[in-house]
C-alpha cells in the first residue's frame, strides 16, 4: 500500500514534539511507497514564506522534505479528475478549497490511500481511501 501525505501529515513531522505513534507508524513505511502532491508542497512553501522563521521553515522543505518523498505533479490526468470531482460538489452545494480538491485528485487518479488529519473535509470525497493514523495518533496525545 502506498500513501499520499496531506500537509498537516508532512508538518506534524516538523514539530517541536510530533505524535509518537504516527512517528512509529511512518518508520515502518518504505520510501518508495511514500508521495506527496506538488499542491502539498505549494502549501508547505505558502507556509515558510509567511513565517517569521522563514529561512528555517524553507531550509526544512529543501533538505528535510522533499528528499524524503516523492512529489507528484498536478498533471492532465489529475486535473481531469479534479475537475469531474470539482462539478460533483458545486451539484451539490459542496464548497471546498481548490487545494483538497487538487489532493484528493491526486491521490485518486495514483490509486494511493491518503495520510491526513482533515479527516472532515476528506471524508467527502468518495473513493478516496483515508489512512486515520495521524488523526487517531493526535487524539491519543
Amino acid at each position: 500500500m502506498a500513501f499520499l501525505f496531506d500537509t498537516d501529515a508532512i508538518s506534524e513531522l516538523l514539530r517541536p514534539r510530533p505524535a509518537t505513534n504516527y512517528i512509529k507508524w511512518l518508520v515502518g513505511i518504505p520510501r518508495e511507497e511514500q508521495f506527496t502532491s506538488s499542491i502539498v508542497i505549494g502549501e508547505l512553501y505558502k507556509g515558510a514564506y509567511r513565517s517569521q522563521a522563514c529561512e528555517r521553515h524553507l531550509s526544512n522543505i529543501e533538505q528535510l522534505i522533499l528528499p524524503a518523498v516523492t512529489v507528484l505533479p498536478f498533471d492532465i490526468g489529475t486535473a481531469k479528475i479534479f475537475g469531474k470531482i470539482r462539478a460533483h460538489l458545486e451539484e451539490t452545494g459542496t464548497i471546498l478549497p481548490d487545494a483538497d480538491v487538487q489532493i484528493a485528485a491526486t491521490a485518486l487518479y495514483h490509486g494511493l490511500e491518503l495520510v491526513t488529519g482533515n479527516l472532515r473535509h476528506f471524508q467527502r470525497f468518495r473513493d478516496l481511501r483515508l489512512n486515520t493514523i495521524l488523526s487517531d495518533s493526535l487524539q491519543k496525545q
